[in-house]
Parts: C-alpha cells; structure tokens; sequence
C-alpha cells in the first residue's frame, strides 16, 4: 500500500463537518489516497479509507498473519524436507 503523509489541515475533520460535506470528503479521500481522520470534541474517533487503501490494508495484513503462522510453525519445528514433499506429490501423481 502507497503511504501519503497525511495533510494535517485537510485530513483531520470534525465529524460536523463530514456529515454537512460527506461526498466532497469521500471525493477528497479517492483522489488524494489519503485516510481522512474524523474527530469528535477534538479527539480522533474514526478513520476514512479509500477502498482500494482498505483491501492492500487488509491483503498486508493475511500476508503477515500468514508469515508470522509459517515462523512459528519453523520454530516448532514442524516442517518438512522438500525432497520429501516432492516425492510424496510425485507419488500421488503417479498413482491411479
């Protein structure tokens, strides 16, 4: 995912302001590919992504679930030699 600094004047907003101008912000967030940051009584309470941001946000997110799965899994010790993966495939293969 793209990162963009985020612009501190145009993409934190009350969220007033979001309600009386929501489709002109959601254009904002498409064209800028920036997260537009929501506050209420000046505190942050949302964020607002783009789509597109949110699903390489999500996709990033399996694959490093997946890595962090696969590295324990090494550290436990439960692997396999490739040779005897392939020639446990090739076998299968083989068979009618």
């Amino acid at each position: 995912m793209a990162r963009h600094a985020i612009d501190l004047e145009a993409d934190i907003q009350p969220v007033t302001d979001f309600r009386a101008n929501a489709s002109s912000m959601l254009d904002q967030v498409k064209a800028t590919q920036r997260p537009l940051i929501l506050t209420r009584r000046g505190r942050g309470a949302a964020v607002l992504l783009d789509i597109g941001a949110y699903q390489a946000l999500m996709d990033e997110l399996e694959t490093l679930r997946d890595v962090q799965l696969a590295m324990a899994d090494v550290a436990a010790g439960r692997v396999r030699d490739h040779a005897d993966v392939r020639e446990r495939l090739l076998a299968k293969l083989d068979a009618p």
